[in-house]
């Protein structure tokens, strides 16, 4: 899947007719821009879009220091709270624009220091790119997971250092970000809960993506909730049912959802993909997942 290039486009919905900018309800590219979106995306559908404030909250970019640079964050958590938990939000490949940072919002309302870092920044900002896809993809798909899983472990000691709580380390993230869910559980034992929204957990295998999140089951110590669209042609159904398979045979905890009939993306609020009852009890689950799996106070913030 990674170095697929039809697959990612069919499945965030990129190759399929949509509606033209200017439309009623859909931005403009400029003001698109100019409220933080990123236009390679396709149509921002104005309309839907959910936005949380921050009353209560400290939030805003950071900076994260890696060995070769500055990487850019975004973080949100409970203003006056002590030691908060730790949630990590993996971003799709469009880079860190509206839509994920207020993913992070929502995560801090509900009582955790939540951080989503640019790791594609040593490439170029992906919520500047205007050349659509052929753009994008070749800059995530050089990301190797060696230099993902360093970027994520920095993320993870700053985020300590900011006065996180990392022994209630928990992870989601959206389509490639999804997948990144399910490998970084494999990869940091200190990960108790995982909610990877429509992550493709088969794919192909090379230097830079040399296992997928079938291949890792074994090294999975988190609690994993997936969730998935019944209608997203980029990732069979049938997949998913197998590493839940595979999960539950290895002992591990796990549970799949596939909502019936939704398409990938049916999470992001801001595309003409989004489903808003879908999307509502899909982050009802993820935050109860967090809740019931140690991350998240059992009882909020």
């Amino acid at each position: 899947m990674p170095d697929d290039s039809k697959m990612i486009a069919d499945a965030i919905g990129l190759s399929r007719q949509m509606p033209p900018l200017g439309r009623r309800g859909f931005m403009t590219a400029a003001a698109a821009a100019a409220a933080g979106y990123t236009m390679a995306a396709g149509p921002i559908q104005a309309q839907s879009i959910v936005t949380t404030d921050t009353a209560g909250l400290t939030a805003g970019m950071v900076t994260i220091k890696v060995p070769d640079g500055d990487m850019p964050a975004y973080r949100a958590k409970p203003a006056n709270v002590s030691n908060p938990p730790v949630v990590i939000v993996a971003m799709e490949i469009f880079g860190l624009h509206e839509y994920i940072k207020d993913v992070c919002r929502r995560v801090a309302k509900a009582g955790a220091l939540a951080v989503a870092p640019d790791y594609y920044f040593r490439h170029m900002d992906l919520t500047k790119a205007t050349g659509g896809m052929p753009q994008i993809l070749p800059v995530v798909n050089a990301k190797s997971d060696k230099e993902m899983f360093a970027d994520l472990d920095t993320t993870v000691r700053w985020a300590k250092a900011d006065g996180g709580n990392t022994d209630r380390l928990g992870i989601t993230g959206f389509c490639r970000g999804g997948r990144t869910s399910w490998m970084y559980s494999a990869h940091n034992p200190n990960v108790k809960a995982a909610v990877p929204f429509y992550g493709p957990v088969v794919g192909a295998k090379n230097p830079v993506t040399p296992e997928q999140a079938s291949d890792v089951v074994p090294k999975i110590r988190a609690a994993v909730l997936g969730l998935y669209g019944g209608n997203d042609p980029g990732i069979p159904n049938d997949t998913v049912e197998k590493i839940r398979d595979a999960m539950k045979a290895a002992g591990k905890t796990v549970e799949i959802i596939i909502y019936p009939d939704m398409p990938h993306g049916f999470h992001a609020d801001y595309r003409p993909s989004y489903r808003k009852e879908t999307a509502e009890d899909a982050q009802r689950r993820m935050i109860a997942w967090f809740r019931q799996h140690g991350v998240l106070n059992a009882t909020g913030a």
